[in-house]
């Protein structure tokens, strides 16, 4: 396994998103949340995997729940990460805060998110009173979701420090965060979570010929004229994953992997896609690979 370490925290550069754990709108169905999801997280801290993030709006908590059930015993393997969503008074952010934290099962959180910026509130409404649950010990490290870089910056002022992380959607087919997040996280030792980093799926290849049956299949990515536009990403892809042995799951993996200061938290609906994902911190692409990708995929994006 790799390892990123910036701001004084130390996490695995392919971690494990949990937004499956207790979901319904995935499909997965009740089966899936009380075994497989429990052996995920087994197989996952096996193989050297410690951030494991979730949110209280997962699953309404039950993601929660099931993440702590999964990691009793092993609590001191495991960077664990949830999120706030910033839906109610800022008050209430220390209650929501123990809240996740009892779900869990823990005593402290090590990183404790903003899941969106509020439509409401200012980071002056709430990043002070995170600053106190890190006082306090609950928290060990504060980060953002889904902010701008002003955002994430903004949130830095009010806190009255470093804010670690970031978390935003980030893959060959979102690459937004390149442009002035990445850059400004790695000149000041933060760090970008990747969540959706293969694009909920579309940069697999298994969506080439039809789309998913769940929630996905009425977004505009998945439809038919749109995964048929990525045909000349998907045949590189694959074809650098031939030449690596690889799959093209773990081909787009490994070209977020070569950034400096990014983390990635793919999903993963049994152990054996948890395996594969995890094996993309084997894959060296050249720089050829490298530039290739990216230039098909600034491409489709235009």
């Amino acid at each position: 396994m790799k390892y990123v370490e910036a701001g004084g925290a130390r996490m695995s550069a392919v971690g494990l998103g949990t937004w499956q754990f207790g979901s319904t709108e995935w499909g997965y169905g009740s089966t899936y949340a009380r075994d497989e999801a429990a052996k995920i997280v087994g197989r996952a801290i096996e193989l050297g995997v410690t951030l494991i993030d979730t949110a209280e709006v997962y699953g309404f908590g039950r993601s929660e729940r099931i993440v702590g059930e999964a990691i009793r015993g092993q609590r001191d393997k495991v960077f664990l990460a949830t999120k706030l969503f910033p839906v109610g008074l800022p008050v209430q952010v220390a209650s929501k805060a123990r809240g996740s934290a009892r779900r869990l099962g823990v005593d402290r959180i090590d990183l404790y998110q903003q899941h969106w910026p509020s439509p409401m509130f200012p980071p002056g409404a709430t990043m002070p009173r995170m600053r106190k649950l890190v006082e306090a010990g609950l928290l060990a490290h504060v980060g953002v979701s889904n902010f701008s870089l002003g955002q994430w910056q903004d949130a830095e002022r009010a806190f009255g420090g470093p804010v670690l992380s970031d978390q935003v959607r980030f893959s060959l087919l979102a690459r937004g965060p390149e442009r002035d997040l990445l850059p400004w996280a790695q000149q000041n030792d933060r760090i970008v979570i990747a969540y959706s980093p293969l694009a909920q799926g579309l940069l697999s290849g298994r969506y080439q010929d039809a789309p998913p049956r769940n929630f996905r299949r009425f977004r505009s990515e998945f439809s038919a004229p749109a995964r048929a536009r990525l045909q000349p990403l998907l045949a590189a892809m694959g074809e650098i994953a031939s030449r690596h042995q690889a799959t093209m799951a773990q081909v787009g993996l490994a070209w977020l992997l070569r950034k400096p200061n990014v983390v990635v938290i793919p999903g993963a609906s049994s152990v054996h896609q948890l395996e594969q994902n995890v094996a993309a911190v084997d894959i060296d692409l050249s720089e050829e690979e490298d530039a290739r990708l990216g230039a098909i995929a600034s491409g489709n994006l235009g």
